[in-house]
């Protein structure tokens, strides 16, 4: 008998980023050496106060249920997080913590949106936008960028695609996967944008605010515009900033019927996030950041071997990413030897490479590749992608 399932589950697609490394760490296990440049997780090892912190909530015996939205503690080092990192002052009634910002995506999407209501996602795009906006019946309007604009949209581009059941505005900066990083300056604009239009909220994912190579402070809307604060949802977490992929903590900060409706569905779908994982957190929030720089100085030189290295191979060219640890690369000239984009990515899969097809972020011809890795992996890697693609 084959089992039947909802209608919300067949509007959305598998990961294609969780799929092209499941078949990387598959291939591994029949003895394949790959190079797994497909996932977004940083390979420095979690920060030691953190593991401390998380030994000690263990022998301590925090190991029951707590709020659903998060340990008062939690909340209030997420406060210190979004006032301190991202300039955000902001009350723990309007805060709450969740299994990693994908969840927190997805309770907001799932809280707000209504069947044929329309979500404004710019493409490129994280994989997992457009799926939940699907699942949440809503319809998903690309907003399409290009290299040539270093991936981003202007405020100008963002008010031609606003229609009367325009809902949200996505918006990820620094950004997965194009590295794409908003300025201040853009960023008022898209509020002058806003202004205009009071029934659209954002959804602003800042989860790799860290991770700014531009020399400028991060910039967010809810800071920059705090008469808009009331319609945007800051998401953040710990996963990319401190190594805590694993841990599944993130954090939101939005106006407190948002946060309430968010709590409403998280107590069913998950209840609390994990005690251990909070712990952990509130050390990571509240101990020290300095190692901070030394990370991103890290991810800064390997941004630039790739770069380099990507544009030396013919038919392959990427921008300088700004922010984040992927490049998106074009690979337009070679698809006449390939056929798509797919084709081609698992032919680099074959020469011991695995990346992500530009298509599964709503691009095209080219591919995704994270920088999150050592140097050494890095440049064995490009030599495979230099040898898979020589005529």
């Amino acid at each position: 008998m084959t089992g039947q399932t909802s209608r919300a589950l067949a509007r959305i697609a598998p990961s294609q980023t969780a799929a092209m490394t499941d078949r990387a760490t598959q291939l591994r296990g029949e003895g394949r050496d790959i190079i797994s440049l497909s996932v977004g997780e940083p390979d420095f090892a979690t920060p030691t106060h953190v593991v401390e912190a998380a030994k000690a909530a263990l022998v301590n015996g925090l190991t029951k249920y707590t709020p659903v939205g998060g340990t008062a503690r939690m909340k209030e080092a997420a406060a210190l997080h979004f006032a301190r990192d991202l300039g955000i002052e902001v009350p723990t009634s309007q805060v709450m913590t969740s299994a990693g910002g994908k969840q927190a995506i997805f309770l907001a999407m799932l809280a707000t949106v209504s069947e044929g209501e329309e979500v404004i996602v710019p493409a490129p795009w994280w994989v997992s936008y457009p799926e939940i906006v699907r699942f949440a019946g809503g319809s998903v309007v690309p907003l399409q960028t290009s290299a040539a604009s270093g991936f981003r949209f202007s405020a100008g581009d963002l008010e031609s695609q606003i229609g009367p059941r325009t809902q949200w505005l996505l918006l990820n900066s620094p950004g997965n996967p194009t590295g794409a990083v908003y300025s201040g300056d853009m960023l008022l604009g898209i509020g002058e944008v806003l202004r205009r239009n009071p029934r659209v909220m954002v959804l602003s994912d800042d989860i790799y605010a860290p991770l700014n190579y531009t020399g400028a402070p991060h910039a967010t809307l809810a800071a920059l515009c705090p008469d808009l604060a009331d319609r945007v949802l800051t998401v953040s977490g710990v996963s990319k900033s401190h190594a805590m992929t694993g841990f599944r903590i993130g954090v939101s900060a939005g106006p407190e019927w948002l946060i309430r409706a968010m709590e409403k569905l998280q107590s069913h779908a998950s209840g609390n996030p994990c005690s251990i994982s909070q712990a952990a957190a509130v050390a990571a929030f509240e101990g020290p950041q300095d190692f901070l720089a030394d990370w991103r100085e890290t991810f800064r030189q390997r941004r630039d071997l790739v770069v380099a290295g990507i544009n030396a191979i013919t038919g392959l060219s990427t921008p300088e990413p700004e922010g984040a640890f992927y490049c998106m690369v074009d690979a337009a000239p070679l698809m006449d030897r390939f056929g798509d984009d797919a084709k081609l990515a698992l032919h680099l899969l074959e020469h011991g490479v695995a990346v992500v097809p530009a298509s599964a972020f709503g691009g095209r011809d080219g591919f995704r590749i994270s920088f999150a890795a050592g140097r050494e992996t890095l440049m064995e890697a490009l030599r495979r992608i230099g040898d898979a693609l020589a005529p």
